[in-house]
Order: C-alpha cells, then structure tokens, then sequence
C-alpha cells in the first residue's frame, strides 16, 4: 500500500511517500517559503535527488508540484495518481473530538477547521492542504493523524486548570498537549526494548520541546498545555511564565497583546537569552565562554531535571528516560548537562556511550544505573503511516 505523508504548515509543505507494511521510504522532500519568488523545493529518492528554487505563491500550487514530481517520467516514482491509497495529514489540533486516526470527511475538516482558534499557525494551513491533496489526489483515502490524540488518555486531574469550569465545559480550555505522534512512536520502541510495559518519561527536545510521562504506553502529563507555547524552554518560546507578565507588560509597559504573544513565541526562548536560537551555535558559544549561553543552557537543563522530579512522582517511579528529536538525538553535551547530579533518581549515563551517534535506539547509560536512559530516534513519517495503514488494514 502506497501512503503519501503530507505535513502542510502555514509557509511549507513536507511530504514522504511509503509503502506500508513494509516501510519502504520510496522518495521525501519539502517545499519551504511559499508564497514568495524564491520558494525551495526539494525532492529525494534511493537513487537520486534535486533541488530548484522557483516561486510558489499557494499550496495548492506547491501540492500539484509534488504531484508533478512523483509523476515526473524521468524523476517520478508513480505512473499515474491512483496508485496512492491513501494520503496521511499531520494535524497539529485535534482537541477533545479526536482519539484517535480518522478517515476525513466533511464534518471532520469542520472540526479542524473550528480548532482552529486554538491553533492560529497551524490548523488553517492543514486544512489547505487537505482541500488541495482531496483534489489532486482524488482516488485516494484521505486521513487524519492528530497531535494531541495521544494525550486524550491524560486523566482529568492532569488536564484541567484550576479556572472556572465553564471554561472547560463552554470553551474548550484545558491541557491538550503536542508532539502526540513523536511521544507515542518513541514510547512504543523503547517499551519494545525494555520488554515490558513500563514507566516511561520522553523528551523530545528540538526547536519545539516537550515532555510527556508514559505509564504502560498511555500519557498521563504533558508539558505543553492549551498551546505549544506552555512548558519547556524552546528556541523562540518562553514555556512556562506566570501570567501577571502579560498584564504587566500590557497595562504598565504598553505592549498590545498581539505583540505580548509575538513575544513570548518568537522573540523569547533561547533566542531572547542569547540572541541565538539554533543549539549548535549557543553550546559553541558557550564553550568560548559565553556567559549568556551557558546560563541559557542550565536554564534549560534545570527546567528538564525539574519535570523529572514532579513525572517520576505522577509515575510512583521511573523506568527509563528516553532523549528524541534534534536535540535530544544529536546533542551529548545536552544529554550530560540533564542527567548530571540525578542519582536519586538512579540516573547516570555513561560518558563514552553518549558520544555515540547513531540512527537506531541506543542505551548511553551505566550498567549501574536504576533507570536506563536511551536515544530514540524519532520518525512521525513512518508513525503516521503506520497509524494510516492500520486504519485502513482494520
């Protein structure tokens, strides 16, 4: 079964195509900075790749030029469009409506497009993509995977804020959490390598960063709450601030509430700590001795120890901690600066094993450590296209 794996966001469209079961990448790429004249597109398979800089003003255009790529009688990989069963959406919101992967239909892109409110950036471009994929690639199956549908097992204890209840009940406010598919698919493998079903905190640490605890493969806790901005420090987003910054930066500063938010989601995070919010360059800064970079860093680190703290106690213990995402999966001096002075937890990774790199799972911690701590290499692609086929297969 062929699954084209389309992620639409508000200025780029990623797709991957796969046959499943077998999980065979049969080509990837991304069309990046649509809507303006110098759009970059990419298209890669096993046996060659291009890449070409053209203007791409809309996603319905970008969506008909991966179309014309995959049937591209040189390049391509498929004959003709019906030879895709189905086409997986990445949807950032899915809200308390959706549990679970869902075939698409009108009522549900009303859904998405409802949720929308409380996914501005996201959920519009979704739905784009969807319209445009139901009409270039009209044979297939359209289907929904959700981002927040693997924190619906979080129990009400967890997710409800302690406001007044009408806002839950009327409104909808109430902790959703993200990074779902990237938290179910690392979970899942490292509960395949411990052999048993366990107790679990992931971290997925990449410009956007999150924690979930994992209990026998369900969510319990999440760090992004109502919105991705809540929780973690990230590269441009604050995570967790006490709401009296906002009114004071509106009442006594005279900030608009457009530009509080503009703040707290693009300006703030690491790039307000240090003026850089790529990774790479704060730890290289740091290591020259960047005061700023190095506090930004610990920040960080002691924001994640925090969080293991309060999830090993939501999980009457601690099993193992799994690292994922660009971060987590490539960065040793992160994985170090977490993990030191975590004893009490029986944490301790192994110095020489967290230098490793590599694209499969691996354990970096000691032969004495209580609590195994692992590398999971991420891949929401083939997630999504597993839960796809799974749908459809039952």
């Amino acid at each position: 079964m062929k699954i084209l794996i389309i992620n639409s966001g508000s200025s780029s469209i990623k797709y991957q195509l796969m046959v499943m079961p077998e999980n065979e990448v049969i080509c990837t790429g991304m069309i990046d900075r649509i809507g303006l004249e110098t759009s970059n597109i990419t298209f890669k398979t096993a046996s060659n790749s291009y890449e070409e800089i053209l203007p791409v003003q809309t996603h319905k255009i970008g969506l008909q030029k991966v179309a014309d790529m995959l049937l591209d009688p040189e390049k391509g990989v498929i004959k003709t469009t019906s030879e895709i069963t189905a086409v997986g959406h990445r949807v950032v919101h899915g809200g308390s409506y959706f549990s679970n992967t869902t075939i698409i239909t009108e009522e549900v892109k009303d859904k998405i497009k409802e949720l929308s409110e409380l996914a501005p950036l996201h959920n519009p471009a979704h739905l784009v993509g969807i319209n445009v994929a139901e009409e270039i690639f009209s044979g297939a199956k359209q289907v929904a995977v959700f981002d927040t549908a693997f924190h619906q097992t979080i129990p009400v204890e967890a997710y409800k804020y302690a406001i007044p209840n009408f806002l839950l009940t009327e409104h909808k406010v109430r902790v959703y959490g993200f990074h779902g598919t990237s938290h179910k698919y690392v979970s899942e493998k490292a509960i395949g390598y411990l052999e048993k079903g366990s107790r679990i905190i992931t971290i997925h640490l990449g410009n956007g960063c999150s924690m979930t605890a994992v209990k026998d493969g369900k969510s319990i806790d999440t760090t992004m709450g109502f919105s991705p901005a809540n929780g973690l420090v990230m590269g441009t987003r604050a995570g967790d601030i006490d709401q009296s910054v906002i009114f004071y930066m509106v009442k006594n500063l005279g900030y608009t509430p457009d530009e509080v938010n503009s703040i707290l989601l693009k300006q703030s995070g690491m790039l307000g700590l240090t003026g850089y919010s790529d990774l790479r360059d704060i730890e290289s800064k740091a290591e020259e001795g960047n005061k700023d970079c190095q506090l930004a860093l610990l920040m960080n680190a002691y924001r994640i120890r925090k969080t293991i703290g309060s999830y090993t106690a939501a999980l009457n213990g601690l099993d193992a901690i799994i690292f994922t995402a660009g971060i987590g999966e490539n960065s040793s001096y992160m994985r170090k600066l977490i993990c030191t002075d975590m004893d009490y937890f029986g944490i301790e990774i192994d110095p020489e094993k967290n230098q490793i790199r590599s694209k499969e799972i691996r354990e970096i911690s000691t032969a004495n450590s209580k609590t195994k701590v692992l590398v999971v290499p991420t891949d929401e692609e083939y997630e999504i296209a597993n839960q796809v086929y799974q749908l459809l297969e039952n």
